[in-house]
């Protein structure tokens, strides 16, 4: 029986997952369901989520599944309780694992506060989220208090929400401050980050070993090096052994390796804090030209094709030795299976770094930010009840929770080297510096509504350069198209 109870709830892990990759848009609500059967999910799990995993992920009260959602979160004593009574509207998650927490944690805060919060389920895709949202906003609309924004959405919205600086403050901790920054408008603070992101360098312990090497690559040369070293070798046995594999599709997820590549080679932002495109550039065409000739070298043809699970399924089976990726990766590396419990050939022979750095002045680490962040509509007409639970639900006590029953990586420095945090994750040890010194924004704030046909313009250019086209000219171009695009600001 326990064994059973053990394989329903990894089931559910792994559909979780699958799920969130749904939420942010990367995968289609049927392409879901076809992953997790093509994985050995059981039926009636896949049932469960196909209709809404809110009851996947309802309270079992059994202790052989789990404490009680949200238990490892108190009723919080700081908040305001002179706004009883006050109603208010959060659009928060997609019906994911997370909706049982979020509930859970309204629960706690209208014990604890008296506001009412009427929790509505947001869009799956980040793209049609924001268009709700812009709609709502542009009729000025009293009817939603708080949202959940994307970390690429703060100069999108900026002109719609109150300024969070007070509530921030007032948690009396430290958050990231690239985050913060990346936050932050004209000098207002649009969104108080609540959990993040950040791609991660994924490398094979075992054979760095087995070839001589004492540390990870520090830079990117050191890196195409080790891994034309090791595919070299491993082809002896493995002919279909990659040395590198990262997202070289040409959609969103390009954007975010190419930036860590052109910011880590000192080639800049693409475009910087005052709407300048700084993408045309020597170290930037270098860059971008380097990466072209990782493609059918030490990564596959195919690699321009790839998104995070294409890269993901050539590294779970043990077929490369680095891996550009999301933190998500990890524990689906380590963990058993969940429908057969095999252990993955590469668990416990894997770690993770901070990404590479080019070389030459100004050359640095530099990881894409991802992640989610809580505002306040200038529209509201229950300003403090909303700032209120903005300030409960991005508090360190809800991030710890967050942390440790879903796994989701919070925003606050402190929280990376909590006890209790460390022993449901023990690898977010290392993630810590990642955010503090590698982290690179994607330049949503200063081209602000016109940032995906800026991201569209980079990730479609980019592509072409792995595939062929060259790169000087290419960059040159790309430029161009964006400051004609910008100066419609």
């Amino acid at each position: 029986m326990q064994n059973e109870i053990q394989k329903r709830d990894n089931e559910r892990i792994k559909m979780a997952r699958l799920f969130g990759k749904m939420s942010r848009g990367e995968i289609t609500r049927r392409e879901m369901l076809q992953q997790g059967a093509a994985a050995g999910i059981g039926a009636a799990t896949l049932a469960l989520f196909a209709n809404g995993p809110r009851r996947a992920w309802a309270q079992d009260a059994t202790p052989a599944a789990g404490v009680e959602v949200g238990s490892t979160v108190p009723v919080p004593t700081d908040l305001r309780t002179d706004l009883t009574g006050q109603e208010i509207t959060a659009i928060l998650g997609n019906d994911g694992p997370g909706v049982p927490f979020e509930e859970a944690m309204i629960a706690k805060f209208s014990e604890a506060t008296g506001i009412v919060v009427e929790r509505i389920s947001g869009p799956t895709a980040t793209d049609e989220r924001l268009t709700q949202y812009l709609q709502s906003f542009s009729a000025e609309s009293a009817d939603i208090d708080v949202v959940m924004i994307d970390v690429i959405d703060a100069g999108v919205v900026a002109a719609h929400a109150i300024d969070l600086t007070d509530v921030l403050a007032s948690q009396g901790v430290e958050y990231i401050e690239r985050i913060v920054q990346n936050n932050t408008v004209d000098g207002k603070l649009v969104g108080i980050p609540w959990y993040t992101d950040a791609g991660l360098l994924y490398y094979r312990t075992d054979l760095l070993e087995k070839y001589g090497f004492e540390a990870p690559p520090a830079t990117w040369d050191e890196l195409q090096s080790m891994a034309q070293t090791i595919q070299e070798g491993e082809r002896a046995t493995t002919p279909d052994f990659q040395g590198f594999v990262f997202q070289g599709a040409s959609y969103e997820g390009l954007t975010c390796n190419a930036l860590e590549w052109v910011a880590s080679n000192g080639g800049g932002e693409i475009v910087d804090a005052d709407g300048t495109v700084t993408l045309n550039n020597e170290k930037a065409v270098a860059i971008l030209g380097q990466a072209a000739g990782w493609v059918n070298t030490i990564s596959p043809e195919g690699v321009t094709t790839y998104k995070e699970e294409d890269g993901r399924g050539v590294w779970q089976v043990g077929n490369a030795a680095f891996m550009r990726n999301w933190p998500y990766a990890y524990s689906l590396g380590q963990n058993p299976d969940a429908a057969t419990g095999e252990v993955p050939v590469i668990a416990d022979k894997f770690d993770v770094v901070v990404l590479p750095a080019g070389t030459g002045e100004g050359a640095r680490n530099a990881d894409t930010l991802g992640g989610w962040q809580m505002m306040v509509s200038t529209y509201s007409e229950a300003q403090d009840a909303a700032k209120e639970f903005a300030k409960f639900m991005t508090s360190p006590a809800v991030q710890k929770g967050y942390a440790i029953e879903l796994s989701l990586l919070p925003t606050i420095p402190d929280l990376y080297s909590d006890a209790d945090v460390l022993a449901a994750n023990p690898f977010y040890e290392r993630l810590l510096d990642v955010f503090q010194n590698g982290a690179v924004a994607r330049p949503s704030t200063p081209s602000s509504v016109l940032y995906p046909e800026l991201s569209s313009i980079f990730y479609q250019g980019v592509n072409g350069i792995l595939t062929g086209a060259d790169a000087a000219s290419t960059v040159e171009e790309m430029a161009a198209d964006m400051e004609t695009l910008l100066s419609e600001l």
